[in-house]
């Protein structure tokens, strides 16, 4: 039996973690839709215009200064880096206060995660050792998390919540392994003069946090002298959000005893001025204080993520989808050189590799006795839970867009994506009902993620 206390605590890590789970499964669906809209229009009649439309050219202009860019570009390089930024800011809260913060919850998804990452690429090197493909060893190590926590959303109320707050951390942790691989392997010559650019970015950044400055708009401005840098120097910009996601405080301006002490005399003062004898009197100021209380109190990281994520949810990742999900399936030549090796290897590695790593892993690590088993979670559930992590789709398709730009390779790598992805997502849904019917305890289901690790540590 839980009591208060336990509950309390239950109940403030639950919030984050349903509000990302929901919020994640539901943008899965027009994710789907925006990936069939990008593979009907680019295979329809109106395919040229499918092509015209993402090459058509944008410009920024600030005074002399001017940039000239496709909108592949703006979306991919610009808009995909308030996307890292929202990484950056779920890794953090994770390794502050989530599933990471502790190293005996956090070793069972961190030894799935590197078997999740290191086997796919493992599979695609062996089918790829040298050619033109070889560069897209690190396309079918990452995780679409959308997708398959949408997956696990279809498998209903089978599947027990540990499980889900499970493939969050690896999620996380394959997310970390992701930007490595980018800011390492796919960037481009290094320029050393940016690195005055990007020292000038992170001293505004760190400024506006030692002054205080709340998150909100004004958080920009670093943003975009890191991207500018990071631009220059030849790395990938979209870390940019990654590092400014990285140092965003977790703890909230107003500790919880502060925050019952203002809102106890803002209550007070509404009190007195609603009452009888002030009826006339104007009530806005202590209601004002109570609400700006009431945003001091919550995490910084928090206020981000709340901010930003639906953009990227609901807009940024399904527009990401459209513009780079359209393969024309008639312009796709297998005969090209290395095709149908780099093909196997993505979809291998998809579908076979990442289950394959995340179980093999797993299992290793608990049979050390270096990890355990979450509570209502079988060896059949991390059997499907590493078939739905093979699903990669969004950033597995980033990453070939690094790997393959300018190459014939990367349409028919986009095919094997979405192929492998699909194959990984059906073997989920299949195991899901296989492995998960009639497993979970009745009063395992009726936890929250949060009591399930409370309830475990009790």
């Amino acid at each position: 039996m839980l009591n208060k206390p336990m509950l309390r605590v239950a109940n403030r890590i639950k919030a984050p973690v349903d509000a990302f789970l929901h919020t994640e499964s539901a943008s899965s669906i027009l994710l789907l839709i925006a990936a069939a809209v990008a593979l009907l229009w680019a295979n329809s009649s109106a395919a040229e215009s499918y092509e015209h439309l993402w090459h058509t050219e944008f410009s920024i202009t600030l005074g002399s200064w001017s940039m000239k860019q496709s909108l592949h570009f703006w979306i991919n390089d610009f808009l995909m880096t308030i996307f890292f930024l929202v990484v950056g800011l779920e890794i953090k809260r994770e390794i502050v206060e989530g599933e990471l913060a502790d190293m005996r919850r956090a070793s069972l998804p961190i030894a799935a995660a590197v078997g999740g990452m290191l086997v796919p690429a493992a599979i695609y090197f062996a089918l790829n050792p040298t050619g033109p493909g070889s560069q897209g060893w690190g396309v079918p190590m990452a995780t679409d998390i959308a997708f398959a926590l949408g997956v696990l959303g279809l498998l209903g109320k089978r599947v027990p919540a540990s499980l889900r707050v499970l493939l969050l951390a690896l999620a996380i942790i394959d997310d970390i392994g992701a930007i490595l691989v980018i800011a390492v392997f796919y960037s481009s010559g290094i320029n050393p003069d940016a690195f005055i650019t990007i020292a000038i970015g992170l001293a505004i950044l760190l400024g506006m946090l030692q002054a205080g400055v709340r998150p909100g708009s004004m958080y920009i401005v670093p943003v975009i002298v890191l991207w500018a840098g990071a631009y220059s120097l030849g790395v990938h910009p979209t870390i940019a959000g990654v590092i400014v996601g990285l140092v965003m405080p977790v703890r909230p301006w107003l500790s919880r005893k502060e925050f019952v002490e203002v809102a106890e005399v803002a209550l007070r003062e509404y009190h007195v001025l609603t009452s009888q004898e002030h009826k006339h009197k104007d009530a806005l100021t202590p209601l004002r204080r109570l609400s700006m209380a009431g945003r001091e109190a919550a995490s910084p990281v928090s206020r981000a993520e709340a901010a930003f994520h639906p953009w990227v949810a609901f807009l940024i990742m399904p527009l990401f989808a459209l513009a780079y999900a359209g393969v024309n399936l008639g312009g796709v030549e297998m005969s090209l050189d290395g095709a149908s090796m780099a093909t196997l290897g993505v979809m291998l590695g998809l579908a076979f590799g990442k289950p394959a790593g995340i179980l093999l892993f797993s299992w290793l690590t608990t049979r050390m006795g270096w990890c355990t088993l979450p509570r209502g979670v079988t060896w059949g559930g991390i059997t499907v839970l590493g078939c739905a992590a093979g699903i990669g789709f969004t950033m597995a398709i980033f990453i070939a867009e690094l790997a393959f730009r300018g190459s014939d390779l990367l349409q028919i790598t986009k095919l094997a994506i979405l192929g492998g992805s699909a194959i990984a997502g059906v073997t989920a849904m299949t195991m899901g009902r296989i492995f998960l019917a009639g497993e979970l305890d009745p009063a395992v289901a009726r936890l929250t993620p949060a009591q399930v690790e409370v309830s475990n540590e009790a």
